[in-house]
């Protein structure tokens, strides 16, 4: 006799119904993101590693993904990258990122008034997402990438959208939030770090310390939608050494007049606001 299919929905993780297939979705989107991630192309090995997944099922994810051109391998270091057809594929998202469109001039402004790189970001879950970064036009600059997750409590971006939120849903989000360590900076005691989001809050604008990174300082604040919450998140990055003396004019003013102008074209596009952008 032929069994149908289980189709069945299950309970995940969080309380909340688990569509069938979603767990070996999440294996190959787990592959891919560290490859996407990776500062040097990983071998099968180092995705094994990185996973806790059995050769054989790293050999399957990486095999599907290769065929489907989504991943491509170097034949003589079996390094992996990401392929041409996922590229594709993120490039018409980016052109129709609207968020990012109508957030550019104020961006481009942004850094050319501070000298200093820029970010948008929007929340995934548990992390931030940067959707665009402007290089400073200094020697040194940045390894952020544009795609990359980062953390909510570590970072400007993170800690200027938590601090915007209604305070019942910054409560939620807080719930278990994890606080791994990064840096000799970074708050991991939950008190102190609800504290430096109430200061936030007040502030109107965040810091990120070296929290993430050595050497690395930036500054943050909300893009809020045409209904007050907050759907994105603007920072200013430079590093310790040449910080200017008065971050406050530098840094802080031209941010919060960015993140306005922002708002402000999202108030003439109220759709922006409500997209779910990831």
């Amino acid at each position: 006799m032929t069994m149908a299919p289980d189709l069945s929905i299950a309970a995940d993780d969080a309380g909340q119904p688990a569509v069938a297939g979603t767990q070996a979705f999440g294996k190959f989107m787990r592959v891919l993101q560290l490859v996407a991630d990776a500062e040097q192309p990983p071998n099968v090995a180092a995705l094994m590693r990185a996973t806790g997944f059995p050769r054989p099922t790293v050999h399957r994810i990486v095999a599907g993904l290769v065929a489907e051109r989504m991943l491509v391998e170097d034949a003589a270091t079996h390094g992996l990258a990401l392929g041409p057809r996922l590229i594709q594929l993120a490039a018409r998202s980016w052109g129709r990122s609207d968020l990012r469109l109508a957030a550019m001039d104020a961006l481009k402004r942004l850094r050319d008034i501070t000298g200093e790189t820029v970010h948008l970001a929007v929340p995934n879950g548990r992390s931030m997402v940067f959707i665009e970064k402007l290089e400073s036009p200094a020697a040194v600059r940045m390894s952020s990438r544009i795609g990359t997750s980062v953390p909510l409590h570590v970072t400007a971006v993170g800690k200027a959208y938590l601090a915007a939120l209604p305070a019942s849903e910054r409560a939620a989000l807080l719930k278990g939030l994890p606080l791994p360590r990064h840096t000799a900076h970074t708050l991991t005691e939950r008190a102190a770090f609800e504290a430096e989001l109430a200061a936030t809050q007040a502030a109107g604008w965040s810091t990120d310390r070296e929290e993430h990174e050595n050497g690395v300082y930036c500054f943050g604040a909300a893009v809020r939608g045409a209904d007050g919450r907050p759907v994105a998140a603007i920072s200013v990055t430079t590093l310790v050494f040449r910080q200017k003396d008065d971050p406050a004019q530098a840094y802080v003013a031209p941010l919060l007049a960015a993140c306005a102008a922002v708002a402000e074209r999202i108030a003439e596009v109220p759709a922006l606001s409500k997209a779910e952008l990831l």
